[in-house]
């Protein structure tokens, strides 16, 4: 698991995420865009995400592939998956997102949640019911989507400890062209991004990625 701590360097202001790259859905607070200011916490530096160095949370990150595409957080009988994905610069991308969810998986419903609309229900893994809480907060150019699934799906204590986890993320998009969707690339602490290797599209409505530990 991480266990790497790192304070990050002061970050740029806030204005180079306005006017035509704002999301369609305004963010009150975090999670925050690596270009506008936010919190100078501890964070472990994932490339793509820079995640809070949470010392209760086991984090691993997920694969699809070669290709790092999520992180996952377990805590409490309880599982959080964030991954972020690449947005058009005209308008957000969960109102889509959450659609294609549910066209999925109809015994999904939305209602009103911290981080606005999101997705609770039950869905089947393994031959079994669990419940389920899809949770999408739209930046600039990106969106950060959050699947809690056990315990915290449910329990809104434990769910307290996913949400400042997820409040707290930084989404570092870059500069480059990227496709609607596609996974913002992750890597492991100290690891150099390989430009030359092609992104695999990440579909999150489907079965999730393989998990691997790092120690």
């Amino acid at each position: 698991m991480f266990r790497r701590k790192r304070r990050e360097e002061p970050e740029a202001a806030a204005g180079a995420a306005a006017g035509a790259d704002a999301p369609s859905q305004a963010r009150d607070g975090g999670p925050w865009d690596a270009e506008e200011a936010h919190p100078d916490n501890d964070r472990i530096d994932l490339g793509g995400l820079r995640v809070p160095n949470q010392p209760a949370f086991d984090i691993r990150l997920a694969a699809v592939g070669d290709q790092n595409v999520s992180v996952v957080a377990l805590y409490e009988e309880s599982t959080l998956q964030v991954q972020a994905l690449a947005a058009p610069k005209s308008a957000g991308l969960w109102d889509e997102v959450r659609t294609k969810i549910t066209s999925s998986s109809p015994t999904l419903a939305a209602r009103p949640g911290p981080l606005g609309t999101e997705l609770a229900g039950e869905v089947e893994v393994d031959g079994e019911r669990r419940p389920i809480r899809y949770l999408g907060v739209d930046g600039p150019r990106w969106l950060l989507l959050a699947i809690v699934s056990g315990r915290a799906a449910l329990d809104d204590q434990v769910a307290q400890e996913f949400l400042g986890f997820v409040r707290d993320v930084v989404v570092v998009r870059g500069d480059e062209p990227m496709a609607r969707e596609e996974p913002i690339t992750l890597r492991r602490p100290n690891e150099k991004t390989v430009e030359d290797k092609p992104e695999p599209t990440l579909d999150p409505f489907k079965r999730g990625p393989e998990i691997s530990e790092i120690r």
